[in-house]
């Protein structure tokens, strides 16, 4: 049983339209298109409250913020990606506008509820777009799921590899939750965003993404959002780093049109961690957004855009069976290919650039 609510919308401002009781002409200039409304919306779904954003009509396209944040990431790029698809933007579980229960909050757990909330509004194939830990959790869809991914677009994702930024890593630890009830505290506010200015001036990596870890501080107003970002957060990450990975099974992947994007300045997921995805994923594509951060979609939607959109507009939806998927799985071994054959010159080349990536950042 589900429960259908609509809220009032942060739409976009509509754009001016001509007016006037002249008939146009044939040389008249011809109205600008109306663009696309979005709508915040929520539904019901297993007894919690789920709000997502939706606009547009098309072929579907699925986008999954990362953690501490919420579907207003995605509010600067859903109105042109709207124009030839249905976008459907949700909030997490334990994010933004949707309930914040005591719960499973596990990447695989996250994509059941992804797959429950399509099926709520009767989509059946869908094109993924992940950040951060919505690609991790995009791949475990895609995994759990592969008859109903049309394509896989990861964006500066986790579960490609250990390493992650050190404030995770400490976020993760006993004690975060009394860390983070004291970044609310009167005047601490305004002494973390001094800081995180001060980093910015330095030039360092961490400087690209520091006004974006204020947005996941202002994110967490109260005890019950801040708990249900570390169950999240503990569920995917240790002090060691990132718990999960999808690298032992990315060779699934192989026939499942894949587009890696990432920014060559990432602090939070290194972007070595795209070229090692890369060079696992057979076929895949890889974009790297050269001095973006963890946020390449913020620090230049247009490029984003037009990536995203040549992608899906040039290839075919992954051609799914039961037969390959038991193929895939019995020939393939992670990190090889052997199913594909050509794929190994490819494969040796993305490796050197692997090891070059891993040079420069050690210099």
């Amino acid at each position: 049983m589900t429960e259908v609510t609509e809220a009032p919308a942060p739409e976009p401002r509509p754009r001016p339209t001509r007016t006037g009781r002249r008939r146009p002409g044939p040389d008249a200039e011809p109205a600008e298109p109306a663009e696309p409304v979005v709508r915040l919306r929520h539904h019901t779904v297993h007894g919690y409250r789920r709000a997502y954003r939706i606009a547009g009509q098309g072929p579907a396209l699925l986008l999954i913020h990362g953690i501490g944040d919420s579907s207003a990431t995605w509010e600067n790029v859903i109105p042109a990606l709207a124009r030839h698809h249905t976008v459907i933007a949700p909030d997490l579980l334990g994010h933004g506008a949707s309930d914040k229960p005591r719960a499973d909050y596990s990447v695989a757990a996250y994509a059941n509820g992804m797959r429950d909330l399509l099926g709520v509004l009767g989509i059946d194939h869908v094109t993924l777009v992940g950040h951060s830990l919505g690609g991790g959790v995009a791949m475990q869809f895609a995994y759990q799921f592969p008859d109903r991914t049309d394509r896989l677009i990861l964006v500066s994702a986790g579960g490609v590899g250990q390493e992650v930024t050190p404030l995770l890593r400490a976020a993760s630890l006993p004690g975060a939750d009394l860390m983070l009830h004291s970044l609310r505290l009167p005047g601490m506010r305004a002494q973390v965003g001094l800081l995180s200015r001060a980093v910015q001036l330095l030039g360092t990596d961490l400087g690209q993404d520091a006004a974006e870890f204020l947005n996941v501080v202002d994110g967490l107003p109260d005890a019950t959002a801040r708990s249900a970002f570390i169950s999240t957060l503990r569920s995917v990450v240790d002090w060691r780093g990132q718990i999960v990975t999808m690298l032992d099974r990315c060779y699934l992947t192989a026939g499942m049109p894949t587009l890696l994007l990432w920014g060559s300045r990432d602090s939070v997921i290194p972007v070595r961690h795209a070229y090692g995805a890369h060079a696992a994923m057979p076929g895949s594509r890889l974009e790297v957004f050269d001095g973006a951060g963890h946020f390449p979609f913020h620090t230049d939607p247009q490029r984003f855009l037009s990536v995203v959109e040549e992608f899906v507009a040039t290839t075919a939806p992954a051609d799914w069976s039961q037969e390959r998927w038991r193929d895939l799985l019995r020939a393939g071994r992670p990190g090889t290919t052997p199913h594909l054959p050509e794929a190994a010159p490819h494969h040796r080349a993305v490796q050197r650039e692997l090891r070059d990536a891993s040079e420069r950042s050690a210099t």
